[in-house]
């Protein structure tokens, strides 16, 4: 093969991996977020949303770890698809999960200002301008230039560093938790559980509960970085494990959702809790009456923050790369840098699009979250139907990690997706996409991707196709 095809340097370990996916799915959007499960659903319905959403991101997670144990190479639903459907479905899965993770990057470069500024009073300072009816301080974009320099530098030095990051960040954010759900069920009172639904008829309380588990991709996504890093797995790592540790970091997040939601519910009635800024502070500050507790909280959210920044951050450059490399896109995208073996063009694309986004402020946290929801299940959906595509058209092809039951993990996983799709793109649903913001943001991503697709025409019709398949399989 005279085609050169540019490689990541390895040594992810498998604690590495699960680091990564674990710290990716935890985030810091559940501080704030869990008042809005106990308004929509209770204590109660929101354990049971969680539960049903563990499993479902399960099943997905099962056509994860199959594929990704098939073809473990950078940018994984990128090279799915393109076994699967060819060159086109390719690009538009891998171009819209590529922009998911930038979306949440950009969320957590706003975020860090927001959580800072509680555990630091007095960051708001000079105001510029307002979106959405927020105001957008110079001391927050200093802040996200500031730390969006250093996971851009972090990711560029090589997945080494950036892991080795991941690692203890996950470490650290792991104890603060335990001291703080901890002390929820050990100390608090169940009757506080009362009323377990916010509502009392059962059609409200199921609707309630389906209002929670639609939010699933945003809750739990972060496993999929696994597969984006897969080519850049340590030598010996069995790509049967890394099939294995897709589903545990998804079972140990769930196990993460559903103890922080009893532990909350327990340190104080939740009906008072909703009213406070950041509800799960709230609650335990009621519990202890003392400051030390809520600050343990809001340093597990930061510590989220950033283990969820990072992992999101490799990944997104990953699928660019990935989109780069195999000529889908400019093969500018593709390129490394010959001194740490990175993506470099991909890592500073990746650094630039979070750092302009920040300057959208904390009027756009929420549109960040609803698109980059959507951006997500579109990957989901594009993963679960390569998963049954696979199995159909090569049945004999080696897979390390088998499925039991694929049609009916599949279509179900499919299905799911379809699902929460239908409800964020539905202008009747009560989730869809909000004007202008929301879908200023998906037009804006989707004009990208018409942009990058006809420019990219010329380069990409040149390039033999047995040369792509190389460069974006590899051998597999």
């Amino acid at each position: 093969m005279i085609i050169d095809r540019k490689k990541l340097k390895g040594g992810i370990s498998l604690i590495g991996f699960f680091s990564l996916a674990f710290g990716s799915m935890i985030g810091v959007g559940w501080v704030t977020g869990i008042g809005n499960w106990f308004s929509s659903a209770g204590p109660m319905g929101a354990i049971i949303a969680f539960g049903l959403a563990g499993i479902f991101m399960a099943l997905i997670g099962l056509c994860y770890a199959e594929v990704t144990s098939m073809i473990p190479v950078a940018g994984g639903e990128v090279a799915y698809a393109y076994k699967a459907f060819g060159v086109s479905k390719s690009f538009i899965i891998g171009w819209f999960l590529a922009f998911g993770y930038l979306s949440v990057s950009a969320f957590e470069a706003i975020s860090v200002g927001k959580v800072l500024g509680y555990l630091v009073p007095g960051l708001d300072i000079f105001p510029l301008y307002s979106v959405g009816g927020d105001q957008v301080f110079a001391s927050h974009l200093l802040l996200a230039l500031v730390f969006t320099g250093i996971i851009t530098a972090v990711n560029y030095y090589g997945p080494k560093y950036a892991v080795r990051v991941q690692i203890w960040l996950t470490y650290l954010f792991l104890t603060a938790v335990l001291l703080f759900v901890g002390a929820g069920l050990i100390f608090g009172d169940w009757s506080n559980l009362s009323p377990m639904f916010a509502h009392t008829d059962f059609i409200d309380s199921s609707a309630g509960i389906i209002s929670v588990f639609i939010t699933a991709p945003f809750w739990f996504v972060g496993f999929d970085t696994i597969p984006q890093a897969a080519e850049e797995a340590g030598a010996g790592i069995a790509a049967k494990n890394l099939g294995r540790i897709i589903v545990v970091s998804i079972l140990a997040s769930a196990v993460f959702y559903v103890l922080l939601i009893l532990s909350t519910s327990l340190a104080s009635p939740w009906e008072s809790t909703i009213q406070g800024t950041l509800p799960a502070a709230a609650a335990f500050d009621h519990l202890f009456s003392n400051a030390w507790l809520p600050d343990i909280i809001l340093i597990a959210a930061l510590l989220g923050l950033f283990t969820s920044w990072n992992g999101f951050f490799l990944a997104g450059s990953r699928v660019l790369f990935a989109l780069g490399r195999g000529r889908l896109i400019s093969k500018t995208f593709g390129k490394v840098d010959e001194k740490y073996s990175t993506p470099s063009v991909a890592i500073l694309f990746t650094g630039g699009f979070t750092l302009l986004s920040s300057f959208l402020g904390r009027g756009a946290m929420v549109a960040f979250v609803d698109v980059g929801s959507l951006c997500i299940a579109m990957a989901f959906l594009g993963v679960s139907l390569s998963f049954l595509k696979l199995r159909k058209d090569y049945p004999n092809l080696e897979r390390p990690y088998q499925v039991k039951h694929p049609k009916l993990v599949g279509y179900i996983a499919a299905a799911g997706s379809v699902f929460i799709l239908g409800a964020l793109l539905i202008p009747a649903s009560p989730l869809s996409l909000v004007w202008p913001l929301e879908w200023g943001i998906f037009g804006g991503i989707t004009l990208l991707a018409i942009i990058f697709w006809y420019s990219g025409k010329k380069e990409r019709d040149s390039l033999p196709e047995e040369d792509r398949k190389y460069l974006i399989l590899e051998k597999y």
